[in-house]
């Protein structure tokens, strides 16, 4: 992704100043709820961080939140090319909710380095569980485990 270098740059100035798991947990919860309202409705991410700004209240990264639909939605082609060799299907064909998901994760594997890929598979397995289908997360997980062989080739070379 061209925003590779600078993003990750401040990925990790962000690590310094880390917000609370929890914090960062509900921000991609929302992301996935934002997601799916993009994906149906077409809406902006401006108006759809709007709304979700005054209808979540307590404590979210908002940050990453804003970061991540943007990111999502601002390469979501280039997204697509990275998941759809590893679909049975093409990405738009997927139920919504997994889209979500998938782009979730493959956006923090390509843009977010400073969190590492077991935490982003465990994160979008535990989503795609909340908000999928039954088996949804098993097939969730078995396209991110391969992304991350590509997107995080050296941070999974030492796995078993």
């Amino acid at each position: 992704m061209t925003t590779l270098t600078s993003q990750a740059a401040a990925g990790a100035l962000a690590a310094k100043t880390r917000l609370p798991v929890a914090q960062r947990r509900k921000a991609r919860r929302l992301v996935v709820q934002a997601m799916y309202q993009h994906l149906l409705s077409g809406s902006t991410p401006g108006a759809i961080e709007e709304e979700f700004r005054e209808e979540h209240t307590g404590k979210v990264d908002w940050e990453y939140f804003t970061e991540i639909l943007v990111g999502i939605v601002t390469h979501r082609n280039e997204l697509d090319t990275h998941i759809e060799p590893l679909l049975d299907r093409k990405a738009s064909a997927l139920d919504p909710i997994e889209q979500a998901v998938l782009y979730l994760g493959t956006y923090e594997f390509a843009n977010r380095i400073d969190v590492p890929y077991r935490v982003v598979i465990n994160e979008c397995v535990e989503l795609a569980k909340v908000f999928g289908a039954t088996d949804g997360h098993r097939y969730i997980n078995g396209v991110l485990d391969k992304l991350a062989l590509t997107l995080r080739p050296l941070e999974t070379k030492s796995r078993a």
